[in-house]
């Protein structure tokens, strides 16, 4: 935020000896994550990052990510996703169910554990509640290391049998053995279970009608989807929660919109168009605190950019946080105004001014369903509870792999007599 309010839209700067160029205008968001899409790679860190994910979506490139993107985009087409819908509802309300009205609660563990949940019937149709505590804690360790692992002194700790590394070891064996097991479990069944995975192991690849992934792909691609599944999800229910409780009139005025649903024993996707206030309350908590707050590419074919030709090589930053916190785009940024996002607001601004799920051909490939689960869970917890914020307490940031609240997030749940 501070080198965009200085230097402008484009601002140069260093970090681990690399040349870095902070991009903060949507026309520049465009250029580099559409326009010239061809011309740049992940950038800062990505060998880094496969330590963790491998070579899934989220960090292979070329081919090989295009031939992935194309297998597994069906698994994503609208209708096929849109019977989670009862089950992404159904388990928020099981999970609620066991609050306590006045308890003090930790809303980010609450939610890791409630998206986590999910991720494991969409995903895997395996049930992960029993597994989520040991499972979750394993995830936040490698997530909370992953600073460490991308840091210019990683040759360091990698040299080292103990400490940062020992701990990312284990938390990434833990992960991989819940889902290779999962993986080989499910091949050596053959069935389709209708599941995310269930789609992936039948996937095939020019009409040869041959599964083409091997466990390794897919246990790469799991972990991605795993993340995007829950760890980016939770992130943004947290902070949701969070705005709705210092915001008392966008609240009152999204369990309004819930009571007239009151009646209904179970929310699905069919309930989606009546709840359109509160997918309104969901892209303003994204635009103030986006989950993936940072994207960067590198550019490995030289062009031009607002004046400048980058050379390959250079490393373009692109920040959502802060393009969506700027008053040229959205008047009092740091306000929280579920309104601005009626489709007159949303048709006043730059397509590339509000980029939470990236854009371009890597666009997040499972945005529709992520809009359907938040939206749902939004809903149907609203209909049952209303969550106070504990006095005095103000959230602060932790910028990882995602932008997570600093520590526990403590609310107090209401439950709602309408």
């Amino acid at each position: 935020m501070g080198l965009a309010r200085e230097y402008g839209d484009i601002a140069y700067y260093k970090s681990g000896g690399k040349e870095m160029l902070l991009l903060s205008h949507p026309d520049l968001v465009k250029e580099v994550l559409a326009n010239h899409a061809a011309d740049v790679v992940k950038g800062y860190g990505l060998e880094k990052a496969k330590k963790l994910f491998g070579e899934g979506l989220l960090t292979s490139e070329g081919t090989l990510h295009d031939r992935q993107r194309r297998l597994i985009q069906p698994a994503f087409n609208r209708v096929r996703v849109a019977p989670y819908g009862a089950l992404m509802a159904a388990t928020a309300d099981r999970m609620t169910a066991r609050w306590r009205e006045g308890e003090l609660l930790d809303a980010h563990a609450e939610m890791i554990q409630l998206t986590m949940s999910i991720a494991g019937f969409t995903l895997f149709d395996a049930d992960l509640e029993k597994e989520a505590a040991e499972i979750g804690q394993a995830f936040v360790t490698a997530t909370e290391l992953f600073d460490t692992v991308m840091s210019p002194l990683a040759w360091l700790w990698e040299m080292l049998p103990f400490g940062h590394r020992r701990r990312f070891q284990d938390a990434r064996a833990r992960l991989d053995d819940t889902i290779l097991r999962i993986i080989r479990e499910r091949r050596a069944a053959g069935t389709d279970r209708g599941d995310l995975l269930s789609r992936m192991l039948t996937s095939t690849d020019g009409g040869q009608g041959e599964a083409v992934m091997s466990d390794e792909q897919l246990r790469d691609e799991c972990m991605t989807l795993f993340l995007a599944g829950h760890e980016t999800l939770a992130t943004a229910m947290t902070w949701t929660w969070y705005l709705l409780a210092r915001n008392p009139a966008a609240a009152a005025r999204l369990h309004a919109e819930v009571d007239q649903l009151k009646d209904e024993r179970t929310l699905t996707a069919e309930h989606l168009p009546r709840l359109r206030y509160a997918e309104m309350v969901l892209a303003e908590a994204m635009r103030l605190y986006p989950p993936v707050w940072m994207l960067d590419r590198r550019v490995v074919k030289p062009f031009a950019i607002g004046g400048y030709l980058l050379p390959a090589g250079t490393i373009t930053v692109m920040c959502p946080y802060v393009v969506q916190r700027d008053e040229r785009f959205f008047p009092d940024p740091e306000s929280f105004q579920p309104e601005r996002w009626t489709a007159e607001g949303r048709s006043s601004r730059p397509r590339f001014s509000y980029f939470p799920f990236g854009a371009g051909p890597r666009q997040c490939l499972g945005e529709a369903f992520a809009w359907m689960e938040a939206t749902l869970l939004l809903g149907s917890i609203a209909r049952q509870w209303h969550l106070e914020l504990k006095p005095g307490h103000v959230a602060g940031l932790s910028p990882s792999v995602t932008l997570r609240p600093q520590g526990p997030l403590p609310m107090i749940p209401r439950r709602r007599r309408n």
